[in-house]
């Protein structure tokens, strides 16, 4: 457990001192680091820390949540969600490709009470309820976030 909390201080010093556009890169700087693992392990780091990628205007690079903002965050995410839908058990959150994983990690962010988990692909997030009774009152929530109207 110490070499996980260790790698993690190292990938959280990383990204706040360098700008990291993408796993293989943070890998790559780890690895100068004299961290070896595996890309499975850095995303549950990643996952695990709150450290999400936002688009800049120089390109992509790695944050943690946290430092950005809560206002930040959900423009960004509002951004990236094209369409919610959902059938008689679950939801569906189209995003922008490749934006899927970061729209996931803030959802399970939220803490929502009713979600019990979320599994991310490259342009589609699926959201699984704790009921279909509560799967309007999730959609709902979401849509707030993707619609919402930002100055």
């Amino acid at each position: 457990m110490a070499k996980k909390k260790e790698r993690q201080f190292a990938i959280k010093k990383i990204v706040q001192e360098e700008r990291i556009a993408n796993q293989s890169e943070l890998l790559a700087r780890l690895e100068e680091d004299g961290y070896s693992t595996t890309q499975a392990t850095l995303s549950r780091d990643l996952h695990e820390m709150g450290i999400v990628r936002i688009p800049t205007n120089d390109g992509y690079r790695y944050v943690i949540s946290e430092q950005e903002g809560s206002h930040s965050l959900y423009k960004i995410v509002s951004m990236e969600i094209l369409g919610i839908y959902n059938n008689e058990n679950s939801l569906v959150v189209r995003t922008i490709y490749g934006r899927a994983k970061g729209v996931s990690i803030f959802i399970d962010q939220m803490k929502h009470q009713h979600i019990l988990a979320t599994v991310a692909g490259d342009n589609a997030v699926i959201v699984v309820p704790d009921s279909i009774q509560n799967l309007n009152s999730i959609r709902e929530d979401l849509e707030n976030i993707a619609v919402h109207k930002w100055s």
